[in-house]
């Protein structure tokens, strides 16, 4: 999987992830892959439902490092 772009979003609570998550894959082409990292629990729920209701996918589980966690979404084609 090539990584296009990478959002680091440690430290940020809800509903910022979410909302800058969205605002990244809109600002990006059809089929790039965006990495996002997140810390606040919640945001491995909320990030993903907000992303799929975008239209955009979901690649596969989070990974986890400590407590940091590797979100991984594909743009959706136009």
């Amino acid at each position: 999987m090539k990584i296009a772009r990478t959002l680091d979003l440690q430290g940020e609570a809800c509903p910022y992830p979410p909302i800058y998550t969205i605002e990244e894959l809109n600002d990006m082409e059809p089929g790039e892959v965006l990495e996002v990292i997140v810390d606040h629990p919640p945001s491995l729920t909320n990030v993903p439902e907000e992303v799929v209701r975008n239209g955009h996918t979901v690649l596969g589980e989070p990974v986890r490092n400590g407590a940091v966690f590797h979100l991984y979404f594909q743009v959706a084609e136009k």
